[in-house]
């Protein structure tokens, strides 16, 4: 017979998995949820007050786009909000009355921005061209606002507060300011904010990228282009400055994560840069070592003290450092080669004028998408694998958070094949909508979208 220890931990790893893979599936389309509303502004913008019928024509198509995308991403942050009752009693019994507050906001800026995206298609034929562009305002900051509040929320399971409890472990007061202003919110929700600038803006400019490099070099492929990686180029830098102050808060909020994704194993000064490093017990450690380093970044000194693992216990480190390590250096890899990208594109726009010729630019274009996404997953790797084992930091264990009900593997493989099935369906929409865009089955380009009314002079 099988301990119920072993089933107990099968439980715990198949709760964890699950809650990942719909989170990181998720993740995307929120990003593109914030991010694709601005990408679809400017061009809106620019067609109506330069009177580019091709701005308005790639704004029109990318509503649709975003449209299908926000539809996807509600039924996904569906599931996901019945995750956390079904998995997590344990966190949601006792800290719901805490936890639940920027969620409800949330709720109310999910409801804005798919009231907004309705109106904004529907205007596309029923309204004045600038009442129609200012009724994507509303989306954009419904946008901002959902992720701010999500986002508040997994800040304040990494720094909670804002609450009072009694003997019993009950939830006598919550003030709620202090729960959403937590400790952690001013670095995180930035931070994810940005990010998802750069993950859309890269994504979208992907694609026409990957049109350049076929041979379609007109204008409506090279604007495009041009405006979501504008967009993201400029994010570029902005999400590394709020990424470094993170880095810096977390070594003093949360130094068990900060020395496993940093890979500091002793504390002390001078603490070693290491890049892809392996942790064993014996020396050497394998991967690429840069002196005092983390100790200058950490503390702008190579005599910053830096905690190790070793002031850390046993119980209480993150189980796979390794893990950790190397999605944190992957993020900040490849987030340092998309400011590189930016910086070449804004050197070329500035001095040239135009868009870079270079082929190998446009090869790192089409997959600077993918690559945004990949740091994104491993930002949220760091994020969350690194405030284990707690699942509210330092006050609930994510063992003592999950659900005791049996079956959680069948839930797995059914969200497995559920997400599954979701993104497959959404490529393949996606694809559909633009052969069709190719093929010129649904407007010309040189339709303007506001149907009989003239753009404003």
């Amino acid at each position: 017979m099988t301990s119920p220890f072993v089933l107990a931990a099968n439980d715990l790893l198949a709760a964890r998995q699950q809650m990942a893979f719909t989170l990181g599936f998720h993740i995307v389309l929120s990003c593109m949820g914030i991010g694709f509303p601005v990408i679809t502004f400017v061009a809106n913008w620019f067609g109506v007050y330069k009177q580019d019928e091709t701005a308005l024509t790639l704004a029109k198509r990318w509503s649709k786009v975003m449209a299908v995308l926000f539809a996807v991403g509600a039924v996904t942050g569906t599931v996901l909000s019945f995750e956390l009752g079904l998995l997590w009693p344990g966190m949601m019994s006792r800290y719901g009355d805490v936890f639940g507050i920027p969620f409800a906001i949330e709720g109310l800026f999910f409801f804005t921005e798919a009231i907004f995206i309705a109106i904004y298609i529907y205007g596309w034929k029923h309204l004045s061209p600038k009442a129609h562009l200012l009724s994507a305002v509303p989306i954009m900051i419904a946008g901002v606002g959902g992720a701010f509040s999500v986002v508040t929320a997994n800040s304040w399971m990494n720094q909670p507060g804002g609450y009072e409890m009694n003997a019993a472990g009950e939830i006598t007061k919550v003030e709620p300011l202090k729960v959403i202003f937590n400790g952690a919110w001013d670095y995180e929700v930035p931070h994810m904010l940005f990010a998802a600038y750069m993950v859309a803006g890269f994504l979208v400019a992907g694609v026409y990228a990957t049109a350049y490099l076929k041979g379609r070099r007109d204008r409506y492929h090279r604007l495009g282009f041009a405006i979501p990686f504008t967009i993201a180029c400029i994010a570029t830098p902005i999400q590394i400055y709020f990424g470094d102050a993170a880095a810096r808060a977390i070594a003093d909020d949360q130094p068990a994560k900060f020395a496993a994704m940093e890979y500091v194993t002793d504390t002390g000064s001078h603490q070693p840069e290491w890049i892809y490093g392996f942790y064993n017990d014996g020396d050497p450690k394998l991967g690429i070592k840069i002196p005092d380093l983390d100790s200058i970044l950490v503390g702008f000194s190579p005599d910053t003290e830096v905690t190790g693992l070793d002031q850390i216990p046993d119980d209480d480190e993150p189980k796979n450092p390794t893990l950790l390590h190397f999605a944190f250096d992957t993020m900040v890899g490849i987030g340092t080669a998309l400011l590189l990208l930016a910086a070449f594109f804004a050197w070329i726009a500035w001095r040239k004028r135009r868009l870079p010729e270079t082929p190998w630019f446009w090869r790192a274009a089409a997959v600077s998408g993918i690559g945004a996404v990949i740091a994104l997953e491993c930002g949220w790797i760091v994020t969350e694998v690194g405030r284990q084992p707690f699942v509210v930091y330092g006050e609930l264990r994510t063992a003592d958070a999950v659900t005791h009900a049996s079956g959680i593997w069948f839930t797995y493989i059914a969200a497995l094949i559920l997400y599954t099935a979701l993104g497959i369906t959404t490529i393949l929409i996606l694809r559909l909508m633009a052969r069709r865009w190719r093929e010129g089955e649904e407007e010309d380009i040189e339709d303007v979208p506001y149907g009989p009314q003239e753009a404003p002079r």
